[in-house]
């Protein structure tokens, strides 16, 4: 929907079993449109000095659809960007 906003806020351990700390086990999620958003945004993260934390592609964990792509930028903090719509 055009203007609709959706929040979720999870807590979880850290995937490594390790402590939480800034750069483990706290993420900023974004909403991509489309797979190829995901990607783009991977891409551009790499090019500006970021580190890839997870290329982009399915994660079948978090359900069929579920596409996704993980980066660190420059300063260690961890994005995602996500998209939930059918490939």
């Amino acid at each position: 929907d055009e203007g609709r906003v959706e929040l979720a806020l999870w807590l979880c351990k850290p995937f490594n079993g390790q402590p939480a700390t800034a750069g483990n086990g706290s993420m900023v999620a974004l909403a991509a449109n489309s797979r190829a958003q995901v990607d783009a945004f991977h891409d551009v993260a790499l090019v500006h000095g970021g580190s890839s934390e997870g290329a982009p592609g399915l994660r079948p964990c978090y359900g069929p659809d579920f596409y996704a792509a993980y980066v660190r930028d420059p300063d260690g903090n961890k994005l995602a960007a996500v998209c939930r719509a059918a490939g």
